[in-house]
């Protein structure tokens, strides 16, 4: 489906400029954005992100996440 939007032009243009540093167009921000909007995220690809960033896999039965957990994890997680 095609949708027309009236958004400013130097608005348009200073977000295309900010998109092109990560590799995106506006038209592929606003789709992604509307498909969040949905709820069509990809919930599986989510959780499996999560898992392996958060080094959680498969805990053990009964165990807890607490806040020393969190604050090591964080630890190790990629920095950009």
């Amino acid at each position: 489906m095609n949708i027309t939007l009236s958004i400013d032009e130097q608005i348009a243009e200073r977000a295309r400029e900010k998109l092109r540093a990560v590799g995106k167009s506006l038209n592929q921000e606003i789709r992604e954005h509307l498909q969040h909007l949905a709820g069509d995220d990809d919930l599986e690809r989510d959780i499996e992100f999560l898992e392996k960033t958060a080094g959680l896999g498969n805990p053990e039965p009964g165990w807890k996440y607490n806040r020393e957990d969190a604050y090591e994890d964080r630890l190790k997680w990629p920095r950009p």
